[in-house]
């Protein structure tokens, strides 16, 4: 709307009216754009820079681009900034239209689309003007990453766009559907594929994109029993059935693929052979994905998890990471720590699969990882069968699709019906399964009462209770709980279970290395201590205990950072939290981390805690802010990028050894021990040291975070 047709009223109000209403105007009438990196580059933060405009993808001309243009784009990417930028197609030539010429950038712009150009699609240049940038390595925290199209740019002549694989009519209601016709959607319609050119290379590439790791031949050979068999194993195999030749395949037949699921998604019939089943020790595992088949690829080699940088990262390595840990082909191949940055050594280095490897430890790759850091981590995401599973429950009354009341459906008096969660005990791992089942990414919180979400009424009865998740299953009916009869007290209704959802989530660790440096001893006054005895810092025979005897402390630093996607936050608000009057101060988590002393053989010995007194950013990565000072009843979190330390001399960082005789111990630290919190990584939550007491002194040595494996497997 231009400027003299706004409402005179509105100008006079005041100017801040005035500029909201353009700016609104402004934002709303902007293109959408996407951007993204490609090319010939080595890293992730690096490449000609392309831009989707209509969903077609093209290139930007050099002409008038600056370092504040090249600022806007790599922002707009999910870095920090640039570093610099490159004229004159320096990371190769692109290829289709030349959307944005003469780009004006003040720098500030939070899109490249709103900096001034000749518009799009008007150019004078060609590709061997392309331009391209180098950007910060650093990501912008919590940074929404959203991928409609792979980064690895491939020219096709022709590509197939719509497949699925029809079921054969005896394997209708198998879960999931491995067997069936293979066809495609042509003009609206679909049609089987013929066998006259077909090769088992394209089973294989079938079965990979409905998330199976393998195939075999299709057994078309009926069954030919006597009656008198007690197995069917027992009958012989009859005559081959003769498929049903059809208009498409004229000279042919019609193509039928069989497919190998993964042992996680094999049908529901050896549900009890899974359960016995003791896999061997993986070499590959992910890590961070908030859904099944996806996260950061780690690596074990010589009994310790490492990552993988991104150099050459690939859909070739990504897929044989998926197939090998039983899902079907690659999505997407994830470069610059996308799904979070792990911890470590960094394992490989410019790895490259032909794809066929049964290991990505089979791959050629480069030992030597000199230059690579954790944000340059790769990660996956695998195509998975389709199980079903976001057709069996729903969050009902919630303000957006995020959250809501729980609702399943089950089966009752032979029909299907949806009802509640019995919310007793339930907690943000029962959330977590729900988030995942729904492919809604992490949760964010777990709610035992939901009043505020009246969900559907025909849907209030209680149809499933006492459910105990371990955080792994895929739907909620994985978990334990119980059976046909419900055990609900307070019932459904008001305190029915309910979750909210996010796509990103905090993952907190601890400097394992700081501990090691900062450990060691002090024998301290009990009347010095009162403020930490109030609060059950020290050992229960410290109350017997007169005021001039001493207690013996081991003292250490803690530093923990937060290496997630988003903040993490304390559950309850300013309203809940607990004033301690003796260390005037309020802890916004009563217990946010475990300080154990353990034996060898894993009995505890001494222990100690830590409430989240204080939680804030005390440091953060370059150019990230501190968004956290408890200081003045304020705000309490960790920004991701940043870190909260305890110090050794404060109360309560420690752990009171007063009773215990010398010897070797384990040292162990647990953060978010109860899951107060939605993590995105569990696993990382535990830090343990070897310890050595000689009665006078303490040694801690070979700090690691994490369960450390003893064994070499490469």
């Amino acid at each position: 709307m231009p400027l003299r047709d706004i409402n005179v009223s509105i100008i006079s109000v005041n100017n801040c009216s005035l500029l909201a209403l353009v700016q609104a105007q402004s934002e709303s009438q902007q293109p959408k754009i996407q951007l993204r990196l490609a090319g010939d580059k080595h890293k992730h933060y690096e490449g000609r820079l392309e831009v989707s405009y209509n969903n077609e993808w093209g290139t930007i001309c050099d002409d008038d681009f600056s370092i504040e243009a090249a600022h806007v784009a790599c922002r707009e990417l999910g870095f920090l900034g640039a570093v610099a930028w490159s004229p004159s197609a320096k990371f190769g030539q692109g290829e289709g239209r030349i959307w944005l010429d003469n780009v004006h950038c003040t720098g500030r712009e939070k899109s490249l689309a709103e900096c001034p150009s000749n518009g799009f699609g008007v150019s004078d240049c060609r590709h061997s003007e392309d331009v391209g940038v180098i950007c910060n390595q650093k990501r912008i925290p919590g940074h929404r990453f959203i991928n409609t199209m792979n980064n690895n740019v491939e020219t096709l002549e022709e590509r197939v766009e719509e497949i699925r694989i029809r079921p054969i009519s005896s394997h209708l209601k198998r879960i999931p559907v491995t067997e069936g016709y293979v066809e495609i959607k042509e003009r609206g319609k679909w049609r089987q594929i013929c066998d006259e050119e077909w090769t088992p290379l394209n089973n294989r590439v079938v079965c990979g994109m409905y998330g199976f790791p393998g195939d075999k031949n299709y057994n078309n050979k009926s069954m030919n029993c006597t009656g008198n068999e007690a197995h069917l194993s027992s009958c012989r195999l009859g005559k081959p059935l003769e498929p049903k030749r059809n208009s498409t395949c004229g000279r042919g037949l019609p193509v039928v693929v069989s497919c190998v699921p993964g042992r996680a998604f094999a049908p529901s019939s050896s549900t009890g052979f899974r359960k016995a089943y003791r896999p061997e020790q993986p070499l590959v595992r992910l890590r961070g994905g908030s859904n099944i088949g996806e996260g950061r690829v780690e690596v074990l080699k010589n009994g310790v998890w490492g990552t993988v940088c991104d150099d050459n990262w690939n859909l070739r390595a990504a897929t044989v990471v998926c197939r090998e840990l039983g899902f079907g082909s690659a999505k997407e191949a994830l470069t610059g720590a996308k799904l979070g940055q792990g911890m470590g050594p960094v394992h490989m280095n410019e790895v490259e699969c032909s794809g066929f490897e049964k290991s990505l430890t089979d791959c050629y790759f480069n030992n030597d990882a000199l230059g690579c850091s954790h944000e340059e981590d790769a990660a996956v995401r695998c195509n998975i069968p389709a199980m079903g599973f976001q057709k069996r429950i729903r969050l009902s009354g919630g303000r957006n699709p995020y959250e809501g009341r729980v609702e399943v459906l089950t089966e009752k008096n032979g029909s299907l019906v949806w009802g509640t969660v019995c919310s007793e005990n339930w907690g943000i791992v029962e959330a977590m399964v729900v988030c995942r089942q729904l492919g809604l990414g992490f949760a964010s919180h777990a709610f035992q009462e939901t009043w505020y979400w009246a969900g559907d009424a025909s849907a209030d009865n209680v149809v499933m209770s006492g459910v105990r998740c371990s955080g792994t299953e895929m739907s909620l009916p994985q978990c334990l709980h119980h059976g046909k009869h419900i055990s609900c007290p307070k019932g459904g209704g008001r305190f029915a279970a309910g979750v909210s959802c996010s796509d990103t989530a905090p993952d907190l660790v601890l400097n394992a290395q700081l501990v090691e440096q900062t450990t060691y001893l002090e024998d301290r006054p009990m009347y010095a201590l009162q403020c930490a005895l109030e609060e059950n810092c020290l050992s229960s025979t410290a109350k017997k205990n007169d005021h001039s005897s001493y207690r013996r402390l081991l003292r250490f630093s803690s530093q923990i950072h937060n290496v997630g996607q988003s903040d993490f936050r304390p559950k309850l608000g300013y309203h809940a939290w607990t004033w301690h009057e003796c260390h005037r101060h309020y802890h916004s988590i009563e217990v946010f981390t475990h300080y154990d002393l353990l034996s060898l053989n894993g009995t505890k010995v001494a222990e100690g805690h830590k409430a989240s007194f204080c939680l804030e950013d005390t440091q953060c990565d370059e150019g990230i802010q501190k968004r956290y000072v408890c200081a003045n009843f304020g705000e309490q979190g960790i920004t991701v990028g940043c870190w909260d330390t305890y110090r050794h001399d404060i109360d309560c960082q420690w752990i009171d050894i007063t009773n215990i005789k010398p010897g070797d111990y384990i040292f162990q630290v647990v953060i978010n021990p109860y899951y107060d919190v939605a993590e995105s990584d569990y696993t990382n939550n535990v830090m343990k040291c070897k310890c050595r007491y000689d009665g006078y002194r303490i040694w801690m040595y070979h700090c690691h975070t994490g369960e450390l494996q003893k064994k070499k497997l490469y």
